[in-house]
């Protein structure tokens, strides 16, 4: 089945066209792909131009819309209702609509792309895939909070993760690249891009993850702030230095590289700027190393044993020497270096060893084909 595969993320409309086959496992063809990008804050473009863009490009590249039989929709947060990938209607659109403050950077640009895809195409099916549907293996001790019952029980406080269609793709690449079942496999994953996590994988299933109930908690990231004291927000709310939505809009789009550059929520301006010695953007980057050395350290906790770390998405795969910066930092719990060369192909950094530990590996996120396959699946069943 030819699919287009439309990913809304938080800085930009990543589109594939994937030739998907019906048998589990097999590899999609890729057609065509493309990107559009919206900048650091997805939520201030307006997603019918993007899509119409998107779309438009795909077209100039060749491809005849007409033989495209569905298209699949990323979207971050399924809530508790949606553990599956599910067709769109108008009842699903509106329970997508009612999630969004559970992930407002991210949720309500995803349903603006559906909506405007299925105005521009609405002769084939369109398929919603949820990145927190990887993360329904949570085990209680790591999906429950330690706060009263009521919250856990009656409000739905719990974390959900976040990434899951990036996260699953490495766990079946990691497993091709290490010759390994990927159920054999004890896992760290990484995905360190515009946002930010790290999943304990454990036979294939996710035990352990950083992001909670919204995509804000866990490492540093772009321009959201991460896991912080929430004494910090009490107190400003309560002297009045910031109203619920000034403070709910800072902690999302202005924290982060760019709270702490001043400048920029890229990596790539900031290892520019920081090679002409700005001293603010060499201080966001170290803090940004720090906080997933740290983070991936705590996730090995989570594990019986560790086989691999996987690094992904665009800071995982193409900043070598934060990669290795990253790694140098776990050098207390047993890892070994790697060198500071960018690798532009998915490879094994470093095989695992007694002298050095666990395996290394470098994924090029592909989170459309996981879209993609589950959107066959969902319109088979």
């Amino acid at each position: 089945m030819r699919v287009l595969i439309l990913n809304a993320g938080s800085s930009s409309l990543k589109t594939s066209v994937l030739d998907v086959p019906r048998t589990a496992r097999a590899m999609p063809a890729m057609v065509a792909s493309g990107n559009v990008d919206w900048g650091s804050d997805a939520t201030r473009i307006d997603a019918s131009s993007g899509v119409v863009e998107a779309i438009r490009r795909l077209e100039t590249e060749g491809l005849e819309l007409s033989t495209v039989k569905s298209v699949a929709h990323r979207v971050v947060h399924g809530g508790p209702s949606f553990v599956e990938a599910v067709v769109v209607d108008d009842a699903v659109l509106e329970q997508l609509d009612a999630l969004a403050p559970l992930a407002p950077l991210h949720n309500p640009v995803a349903v603006a792309t559906i909506r405007a895809a299925r105005r521009v195409m609405p002769q084939v099916p369109h398929v919603a895939v949820f990145d927190t549907a990887f993360h329904a293996s949570l085990p209680e001790v790591a999906r429950r909070y330690p706060v009263p019952q009521r919250w856990t029980d009656e409000w739905g406080v719990r974390r959900y993760g976040f990434h899951g269609l990036s996260v699953e793709w490495s766990v079946e690449r990691a497993a091709q690249l290490l010759d390994r079942r990927r159920t054999s496999l004890a896992l760290v994953v990484a995905h360190l891009g515009s946002g930010c996590s790290v999943t304990a994988v454990l036979g294939g299933r996710s035990i352990m993850t950083s992001m909670g109930m919204t995509p804000l908690e866990g490492l540093m990231m772009g321009t959201r702030a991460g896991s912080i004291d929430p004494g910090i927000q009490l107190r400003l709310l309560r002297e009045k230095r910031l109203t619920l939505d000034e403070l709910a809009a800072q902690l999302d789009h202005a924290s982060g590289l760019l709270g702490v550059s001043g400048t920029s929520g890229e990596v790539r301006d900031l290892l520019d700027l920081a090679r002409r010695g700005d001293a603010r953007a060499r201080l966001a980057i170290e803090m940004f190393v720090d906080r997933a050395a740290a983070g991936i350290a705590a996730a090995v906790t989570a594990l019986p044993r560790l086989d691999a770390i996987v690094f992904t998405a665009g800071v995982g795969e193409h900043a070598g020497a934060m990669r290795a910066d990253i790694v140098k930092r776990l050098a207390a719990v047993g890892i070994g270096p790697i060198s500071r060369a960018e690798n532009g192909r998915d490879r094994v950094i470093r095989a695992a060893s007694k002298a050095h530990g666990p395996a290394i590996v470098r994924v090029e996120a592909r989170e459309d084909i996981v879209a993609g396959r589950h959107a066959v699946k969902a319109l088979a069943g």
